[in-house]
């Protein structure tokens, strides 16, 4: 099993920046790939950056250029940097772990909240 849990959410202005963590614990080396997610309301959930245990990312066209999301593999940890956040980038954001680049998101966090004021 893989326990994932998530801090850094918060209340920010429009054009300002939050770093999301998301640590990692127990069998975390089954761990192929770490994503972050997110959830509004009335909106579906959506990948917004994804990480492989190689390095390779992938983003969201919405936050391409604005977010940026790393792992630290000696923490076990990865991050979102979010930066010119909008108010569209309101959500509960999850992290979530996989085992292989084939398989689906099987562990995930509790989400934290991430609100944007205009």
């Amino acid at each position: 099993q893989v326990q994932l849990v998530e801090s850094g959410g918060g209340l920010v202005q429009a054009g300002g920046s939050l770093r999301l963590s998301c640590a990692a614990s127990g069998r975390t080396f089954s761990i192929n790939a770490l994503g972050w997610f997110r959830q509004a309301p009335g909106k579906q959930r959506e990948l917004v950056a994804a990480i492989t245990s190689g390095g390779s990312t992938n983003y969201a066209d919405s936050v391409k250029g604005r977010f940026t999301i790393s792992r630290d593999n000696a923490k076990n940890t990865v991050y979102l940097q979010m930066n010119s956040l909008e108010p569209e980038d309101t959500a509960v954001y999850l992290c979530a772990a996989k085992r292989s680049s084939i398989a689906t998101y099987g562990y995930w966090g509790q989400g934290t909240q991430v609100t944007v004021s205009s």
